[in-house]
């Protein structure tokens, strides 16, 4: 007499997963992965979609925080995110608490994170490599390049994430 078992897997395979999918697992019990190369590229014009760009530094500032090496390119109108006014604006737009975005963008300075931006995408919303003081946020090291950047920086990580 040939028993057919695969209802009786089935409902094993179904109890199992949802008993995994049950689990609360919280921030504190995620095992903190090896350094590994992350790049993110941030494209999104924050006047369409300023949460993305939120969630975007949040991810990066994220990594940073778990001791990867973080390479974070600001392209197109995301450039504006390396705005004085414009990210310390951006918290009302992304309905997020004050100080928050500011917040993610120290945690890169302050964790080392590589910090690059599209020199034509600045200069199409007025800035370029000469007069950055009077408009761009200071204290950490900007690197200006182009398409070139983006494809070295690409090859060089391990992982990319694209905001």
């Amino acid at each position: 007499m040939r028993r057919n078992i695969q209802p009786i897997f089935a409902v094993l395979l179904i109890g199992i997963f949802s008993s995994i999918a049950a689990q609360d697992i919280s921030d504190a019990e995620y095992e903190k992965p090896l350094g590994k190369n992350l790049f993110f590229k941030i494209v999104t014009d924050p006047n369409v979609d300023p949460r993305k760009c939120a969630v975007g530094m949040a991810c990066a500032a994220q990594a940073v925080r778990d001791g990867h090496n973080v390479e974070i390119f600001f392209a197109s109108h995301a450039v504006l995110l390396l705005q004085e006014a414009y990210l310390n604006a951006l918290d009302r737009r992304a309905s997020t608490p004050a100080g928050t975005c500011r917040g993610f963008f120290s945690t890169l300075v302050e964790g080392g994170a590589g910090i690059h931006c599209s020199t034509g995408s600045q200069a199409v919303v007025g800035v370029t490599p000469d007069d950055p003081d009077q408009v761009l946020i200071q204290g950490y090291n900007l690197n200006w390049s182009g398409p070139q950047g983006v494809v070295a920086l690409s090859c060089s990580s391990e992982v990319q994430l694209v905001y």
